[in-house]
């Protein structure tokens, strides 16, 4: 049976049952995110007050209590409440392999990795999310649960609600920033060196970070740190001591793995872990 745990002014729901699906609520939350990206399709759902979403060309986007934010894997976003006050929200977090191949049993296309966040203000989608959400931190059976997720994304065509305009085009040809991005994701954060990597591409300095955060959303070394926050939650999931998490992630001490994670989770590896430990 999975049980939830709370988590300051938040709970979250993970069953090892169903390990492609985690979600997570949070209530009165001023919690702040930096840029970042998930190796999920994530969605979001404003419950009370008002946030603002980033991740397309446009700038900023207005979230209104009933809105429904559609985050596809690999996609840069960030979704913090307005200056000075309080907001409510739920995510769930499902597994981009997994969703894919759900979809194409729906007939319905997935949401490549790396596409445009949509925005659905559709108040049957978002009664529809709390439903789902609602069952999910029930005591219902696993074949429920299950049986609700697959009916929920086979129910509803994300295509219907307009994309967000992405990013201008990536100044990057694929194979180099593949390239890159492999090469950035092997290295140690204190050894990154901006020198080398512009020579991998042939590019400057500057036209080396204009160029990836134009493809990916994040600097160099930015989108080595949020690897690393991803890579920590999958070690904090299987039990690993946060010092240990800490030295293998690369971060200089314990306490700077702390606020770095906190930065883009929203809860301490500490909180986290322990939330992990009693839904096994």
């Amino acid at each position: 049976m999975s049980r939830t745990r709370a988590l300051a002014q938040a709970s979250l729901w993970r069953d090892p049952a169903l390990p492609w699906v985690e979600s997570r609520r949070a209530c009165h939350s001023r919690a702040c995110y930096k840029a970042h990206s998930h190796p999920t399709f994530s969605m979001g759902a404003v419950d009370a007050g008002y946030s603002h979403f980033t991740g397309a060309a446009q700038g900023q986007q207005r979230l209104t209590p009933g809105t429904v934010v559609l985050v596809p894997a690999q996609r840069v976003h960030a979704c913090n409440p307005a200056p000075g006050e309080a907001w409510s929200y739920q995510m769930l977090h499902m597994d981009a392999q997994w969703l894919a191949a759900m979809r194409l049993e729906s007939g319905l296309d997935a949401a490549e990795p790396g596409a445009p966040a949509r925005i659905s203000r559709a108040p049957a989608l978002y009664h529809a999310f709390c439903a789902l959400n609602d069952l999910l931190f029930s005591a219902a059976s696993i074949g429920e649960k299950e049986a609700a997720l697959i009916a929920f994304m086979g129910d509803h065509d994300f295509s219907t609600h307009p994309p967000l305009a992405p990013a201008p085009a990536p100044e990057l040809a694929l194979p180099a920033l593949k390239g890159l991005i492999e090469h950035i994701e092997a290295q140690d954060p204190a050894q990154l060196s901006l020198e080398a990597l512009a020579r991998q591409a042939g590019l400057g300095r500057y036209q080396l970070i204009r160029a990836f955060r134009t493809a990916t959303g994040l600097t160099p070394h930015a989108y080595l740190i949020n690897a690393r926050v991803n890579h920590g939650r999958h070690l904090l999931r299987q039990g690993l001591a946060l010092a240990e998490v800490a030295y293998r992630l690369g971060f200089a001490d314990q306490s700077h793995f702390q606020r770095v994670f906190k930065a883009h989770v929203g809860v301490t590896p500490g909180e986290y872990r322990q939330a992990s430990a009693r839904l096994q």
